[in-house]
């Protein structure tokens, strides 16, 4: 069965207008959604509570997808909450990757199929099941209620998104929730992805309205996802083409950071016309030969003038970014082969002098706690770092 999904309005028939000091930055217009209520989220402190207070609100249907779906307590919680309202009439899919979910307990999905949740493994990891995949996974976080209103970035459903003082592991991550045309952009994809899962369809997205519903709905959104070949690079080409127009200020937070030779001279070119480039990294990862990957990197990124800060005892886990506190990214891609290449990614690029100053405030409060890395200390260390930074370097493809 073919899937026509909505058409995104032209960039005439929205009648809205982006400034030219944001149109710059702007990759293509006529993707952009106008209109959209749109809030950063740190953390599963903020996170997990908002989206399970959607989600106990639900009166009609939730999708949800993600990459790791735990039964830990945050799982749980995630859990009861989806079945609470299943039993309540409420229409629910969800969607989680067989290898990120590797060891999900049968007793998990069982309950939530039981209380009639459509439940999908995306690839699962067995030859002798259908669409089964290795390399190929779902690395997209969704969550959408109603179709009003939606969540999307770096968070997984699990304990180590939580907070310490909750008893959970601490990382830092971002999300954003959003409220306006642009949710139906994500629903539009988490169908595509449910179909390509072997779900069965079910009703698209409607249009969305074209006029703002308050004073607060003010934020251009481009929903961006490589669900499909023809969209691999639509990420990586916005990251370049906003650098390459930076005039003030670019500063990143990438949990996987192993940008390719373009984006790395797309840096050094911002530097040397006086843009500053801050980047913060794990310190502690939990992938280690991706950060022993990322490292063989850091001399030449900071020889071109990149500052490169480590956030140290927990992982930051982040795919998020702003430059000249107008352009904003938030999302699952990390600047690495495998969101390039491999993975399934969902993005949000948001075009907003507010939003934007709100990201950098979150970019200097954690770049109070991390460690710059400093040129001639870097030149300091051993033999066997840098023979496990060439190694890994060199298989940053499978990574």
């Amino acid at each position: 069965m073919r899937i026509q999904l909505p058409a995104i309005p032209s960039w005439r028939r929205t009648r809205f207008r982006l400034t030219e000091r944001y149109l710059r930055y702007v990759t293509a217009p006529e993707r952009i959604r106008p209109y959209n209520r749109v809030r950063p989220l740190r953390s599963g402190e903020q996170t997990f509570p908002a989206m399970l207070r959607a989600i106990r609100g639900a009166q009609r249907r939730i999708e949800l997808e993600m990459y790791i779906l735990r039964a830990d307590h945050v799982g749980q919680e995630f859990q009861k909450a989806l079945v609470d309202r299943a039993r309540a009439g409420v229409e629910i899919r969800v969607l989680y990757d067989a290898l990120g979910s590797f060891g999900l307990p049968d007793w998990y999905i069982g309950e939530m199929r039981a209380a009639g949740i459509e439940v999908i493994e995306y690839a699962p990891l067995v030859p002798w099941r259908p669409r089964w995949g290795l390399n190929n996974r779902d690395h997209q976080k969704i969550l959408i209620v109603d179709r009003e209103i939606a969540f999307t970035g770096g968070i997984n459903i699990g304990d180590e998104y939580s907070p310490v003082e909750w008893g959970g592991g601490g990382w830092f991550d971002l999300n954003a929730e959003v409220d306006g045309p642009a949710v139906h952009d994500l629903g539009s994809y988490f169908l595509k992805t449910w179909i390509r899962a072997g779900g069965r369809p079910f009703e698209p997205p409607e249009l969305p309205p074209r006029r703002p519903k308050s004073a607060e709905h003010r934020v251009a959104v481009q929903v961006i996802s490589n669900v499909g070949m023809r969209s691999r690079s639509h990420m990586r080409h916005a990251y370049v083409h906003a650098i390459r127009r930076a005039e003030r200020g670019i500063d990143i937070m990438n949990a996987y950071f192993i940008p390719d030779r373009g984006l790395r001279r797309a840096f050094a070119r911002a530097v040397r016309r006086g843009v500053r480039v801050r980047v913060i990294v794990p310190g502690v990862s939990d992938v280690p030969p991706v950060r022993w990957a990322s490292h063989y990197l850091y001399a030449g990124l900071m020889r071109s003038g990149v500052r490169i800060y480590e956030r140290p005892e927990r992982m930051m886990h982040a795919k998020a970014g702003v430059i000249d506190g107008v352009w904003s990214t938030v999302g699952s891609y990390n600047l690495d082969k495998r969101s390039l290449f491999h993975n399934l990614e969902v993005g949000l690029i948001l075009y907003d002098r507010a939003f934007g100053e709100e990201m950098t405030r979150i970019f200097e409060a954690e770049l109070a706690h991390c460690r710059e890395i400093v040129p001639a200390e870097w030149e300091k260390r051993g033999i066997a770092a840098r023979i496990l930074e060439r190694f890994f370097f060199a298989l940053r493809y499978w990574l």
